[in-house]
């Protein structure tokens, strides 16, 4: 029994011992050290409102009577959302374009100003005392570098040989008026340089423009159109040149100058298509004229010519073809002439327009291809204007020649 007892406390004893060294031990254990004070300190959640007895009295807050408050404000009716409509761009100004009677003589002295060479030249050597062989021969070249060609060149100079011999003394006046009756002859009063715009059936006048490429033929057509609306013509315009990007547009913008409608389709359509369209268009409006601007084709070009001939034949299904004018440039002299015999084997060329026959143009061109064809020059264009296209008068032109 003793031995029991003794045994029991030996293990409290042991107990004790090991539970305070166990404390000990923790009471050891260092906290970590305080943080330093640039480390930011994490702030506690706020605390849990309280309720019943631990809740804190709220602080007595002034109230306002029912007078004191404001009922809120109506607010405005939403404004009606704006609606802004697209501009219409505005229609283009009509203008009234220069008459065409006379116009010829109010350019004369812009057409003076490059045909000196020519007119005062040939005052100038039959101005001479003694009209020998070498004066003649200078009178020949000075011609002939106007580009007046050879076999009306050699015409001229036997008249003028013949008339100045039996003629004598020669004043200035004299050889004025010798020198222009026989430029008159020259360049030919009998024509017929009208412009037809008539068809004598119940169809507009149809007036085709043909020609080479960089010619001004689209510029042409639309001075043309102005000339004809000037006589107090209604005028169709068809946009048959389709290869060339620009050219619909800037028919139409000409067209829209002067009131006239322009019929065109899609860039690289059918020529013979839309002149054809044109052509129906004009009937339909009553139009007095359709005028058609063809593409401007190299003469060498079976195919393109071939195509232009196309639509001659497709427009002729309305009736018969008026007009097909070949617009030549003056400047480019006996080379011009290629073009118009090609152009003429191709469609029945009825009459010639003459661009830039200012700057450095050589005024006898008009001679060259009138004999070339057959056919008269119906219209010259004499500078950039609008109203630089003028009816061809024999008489005028010969008196800008001479000069003064």
């Amino acid at each position: 029994m003793d031995i029991l007892i003794l045994a029991v406390v030996i293990a409290l004893v042991a107990v004790g011992v090991i539970s305070g060294l166990v404390v000990s031990s923790r009471k050891k254990k260092q906290l970590p050290p305080p943080a330093p004070p640039s480390t930011p300190t994490i702030t506690a959640p706020p605390a849990e409102p309280q309720v019943g007895e631990d809740a804190v009295e709220t602080a007595e807050e002034p109230r306002r009577t029912i007078e004191e408050v404001g009922l809120p404000e109506a607010e405005a009716p939403a404004a009606a959302p704006v609606v802004v409509e697209p501009e219409v761009p505005a229609a283009p100004e009509i203008e009234v374009p220069e008459p065409t009677a006379g116009r010829l003589v109010r350019l004369r002295a812009r057409l003076a100003r490059s045909q000196n060479s020519l007119g005062k030249g040939l005052l100038t050597l039959l101005s001479r005392e003694h009209l020998d062989e070498d004066t003649w021969e200078e009178i020949e070249e000075t011609l002939l570098v106007a580009d007046v060609g050879v076999v009306p060149t050699q015409e001229l100079v036997d008249r003028l040989r013949e008339r100045v011999k039996v003629l004598g003394t020669r004043t200035p006046a004299d050889l004025r008026a010798l020198l222009k009756e026989e430029l008159l002859t020259l360049v030919g009063t009998d024509f017929d340089r009208a412009v037809k715009t008539e068809s004598g059936e119940d169809t507009p006048g149809v007036i085709m423009v043909v020609g080479v490429n960089g010619t001004g033929k689209t510029t042409t057509t639309g001075k043309l159109a102005r000339v004809l609306v000037a006589d107090g013509r209604s005028v169709v315009l068809g946009a048959a040149d389709t290869f060339r990007a620009a050219a619909a547009d800037q028919l139409q913008t000409w067209g829209e100058r002067v009131g006239a409608r322009t019929v065109r389709g899609p860039e690289g359509g059918d020529p013979a298509s839309i002149a054809y369209d044109a052509v129906k268009e004009g009937i339909a409006e009553g139009a007095d004229v359709v005028l058609i601007d063809t593409a401007g084709r190299l003469h060498t070009k079976t195919g393109l010519m071939d195509e232009l001939g196309k639509v001659k034949r497709v427009v002729e299904k309305h009736g018969p073809l008026d007009e097909v004018l070949l617009v030549l440039d003056a400047t480019t002299g006996q080379n011009g002439l290629t073009q118009a015999r090609v152009f003429a084997e191709v469609v029945a060329i009825t009459g010639i327009v003459l661009t830039k026959l200012d700057g450095t143009a050589k005024g006898g061109i008009v001679v060259a291809v009138q004999r070339e064809l057959g056919v008269p020059v119906k219209l010259i264009g004499l500078g950039e204007g609008p109203d630089d296209l003028a009816p061809f008068e024999p008489e005028a032109f010969v008196d800008a020649l001479i000069g003064d």
